[in-house]
């Protein structure tokens, strides 16, 4: 077991949101750890609301997806998908080492910690359909929502490209 390690404050994501002209509201709340814990929030908040899987694939690259709550998500499909090795979740120690944040709170405002790029982006095409969109902050005691287009201005002013998976295409097949 990973020592325990400091939670991120969401402070200096906020900062760059605003330096970057990026609107976004937070609301607190108690912590979520998966998905179905944060049925009361969601209903608070309108748009698309994310889960975010931290995957490593067979050959060592990094993957993070981002997808609406309430998708299937076929790692073996996927993997075929994004060219992909054989996809399976990332250790909380790769984790925290290379997006600072811990298991429950992985989000995508976290690539802001990913300074050398190590991390592909797979966006889930009904999450990047959705207006607002809603994500964790750093942390899961929070959710923070921002437009379609100011997570677009986000992953812009990272340099972060992204590929846009339709997911429940993929389900169907």
């Amino acid at each position: 077991m990973p020592e325990a390690r400091p939670a991120p404050a969401p402070a200096a994501l906020f900062a760059f949101l605003d330096a970057h002209a990026i609107a976004h509201s937070t609301l607190e709340h108690p912590p979520v750890f998966r998905v179905e814990e944060g049925q009361a929030i969601k209903a608070a908040l309108p748009g698309g609301h994310s889960k975010n899987l931290f995957l490593k694939d067979a050959k060592g690259q990094l993957w993070l997806i981002c997808a609406l709550g309430n998708t299937r998500v076929d790692l073996k499909k996927t993997a075929a998908v994004i060219g992909s090795a054989k996809l399976s979740f990332g250790s909380e120690t790769l984790l925290y080492e290379v997006l600072g944040v811990t298991p429950g709170s992985v989000t995508v405002f976290a690539l802001i910690h990913d300074k050398a790029r190590r991390v592909r982006l797979v966006m889930d095409q009904a999450l990047l359909d959705s207006d607002p969109v809603n994500f964790h902050p750093l942390t899961n005691t929070a959710t923070t929502t921002v437009s379609a287009e100011g997570l677009k201005t986000f992953l812009a002013a990272l340099d972060v490209s992204y590929q846009a998976v339709d997911f429940a295409a993929l389900v169907m097949e």
